[in-house]
C-alpha cells in the first residue's frame, strides 16, 4: 500500500490507490489529487530555493516545468529537505530543453556547493602562527598534507560561472560577463557568511589535488605547470580565508 501510495502521489498518470477514504465523505480521488499537487509544488519550492540563480537564468516557467520533471524522477529520499536536488545538476546536463544554456548545469553545482558550504560543520580555524611555522620546516615541506574546513568546495567550468552567479548578486554587470570565459570557484564559509572566489588554474589545480589528500609536494608539482601558479599567492588565500584545518606530516 505504502509503495502504491508513494508512486502514485508522484505520478499523476496512476490512479490513486485502492481503499483511500475521507474523514467526511468527500472524494477521495479529488482530495488525493490536492494532496499531490501540495507535495510537487512544495518539492519545487524547495529547488526553487535552493537554485534560485539557475531558475532567474532560464525564467520561472521553465524552471519549474523542468523541476516537476526532475521531482517525479528523483524523489526525496530522506525527510530532510536541505540537500534535496543534489542531483539536479546532473539532471540538467542532459535535459535537451536546457541545452541552449549550457552553462546552466554548472551554475546549479556552484549553488549546491554554496548550500553544502552553509550547513557544513563547523571547524576550528587553524591559526596563522601555526602555519607559518609548518611551512618554516623546509626538509619536511613536501609531505606535509593540508586539511580543510568542512565547508570547503571547488568547482572548474568551462564557463564563466563565477561571474554569471555574481552578476545575479548585484556584484558585476552581466552586460559585460562573456559566458563562454572558463572559471574556477573556491566556495566556502570562513565565518557565518558563505564566499564564492574566482581562482586561477593554478590555484583550483593545487587546492583539488590538496582535497584528494596528496601531499604539498606532489600537489605543487603538477599544479605549478599552470602558467599562473604561484604558491605564495595560494596559501595567502588560504590563510585569509581560514580555510586550513590542519597541516600535517603522514
Amino acid at each position: 500500500m505504502n509503495a502504491q501510495f508513494f508512486e502514485a502521489l508522484l505520478d499523476p498518470g496512476l490512479l490513486p490507490p485502492a481503499g483511500l477514504t475521507t474523514w467526511n465523505s468527500s472524494d477521495p480521488a479529488a482530495r488525493f489529487a490536492v494532496y499531490r499537487n501540495n507535495v510537487i509544488v512544495s518539492l519545487i519550492d524547495a529547488l526553487a530555493d535552493t537554485y534560485p540563480v539557475t531558475q532567474a537564468l532560464v525564467g520561472e516557467e521553465f524552471f519549474r516545468a523542468m523541476a516537476r520533471l526532475f521531482v517525479r524522477q528523483e524523489p526525496p529520499r530522506s525527510r530532510v529537505l536541505a540537500f534535496y536536488g543534489e542531483s539536479f545538476p546532473a539532471f540538467i546536463e542532459t535535459f535537451p530543453p536546457a541545452a541552449s544554456v549550457p552553462y546552466l548545469a554548472d551554475i546549479a553545482r556552484l549553488e549546491m556547493l554554496r548550500v553544502q558550504a552553509y550547513h557544513a560543520a563547523d571547524a576550528i580555524e587553524l591559526p596563522a602562527d601555526v602555519i607559518a611555522q609548518s611551512i618554516a620546516r623546509i626538509d619536511e615541506l613536501p609531505e606535509l598534507r593540508i586539511k580543510f574546513q568542512p565547508s570547503v568546495g571547488i568547482l572548474c567550468s568551462p564557463y564563466a560561472v563565477v561571474s554569471l552567479w555574481a552578476a545575479h548578486q548585484g556584484i558585476t554587470d552581466i552586460s559585460t560577463v562573456d559566458p563562454d570565459v572558463p572559471e574556477n570557484a573556491l566556495i566556502l564559509r570562513p565565518q557565518l557568511d558563505i564566499e564564492v572566489i574566482r581562482l586561477t588554474n593554478g590555484a583550483s589545480s593545487f587546492i583539488a589535488l590538496l582535497l584528494q589528500g596528496k601531499s604539498l609536494g606532489a600537489a605543487h608539482e603538477a599544479a605549478s605547470l599552470a602558467a599562473d601558479f604561484d604558491l605564495t599567492d595560494i596559501l595567502g588565500l588560504l590563510i585569509q580565508t581560514q580555510a586550513i584545518s590542519s597541516m600535517k606530516i603522514h
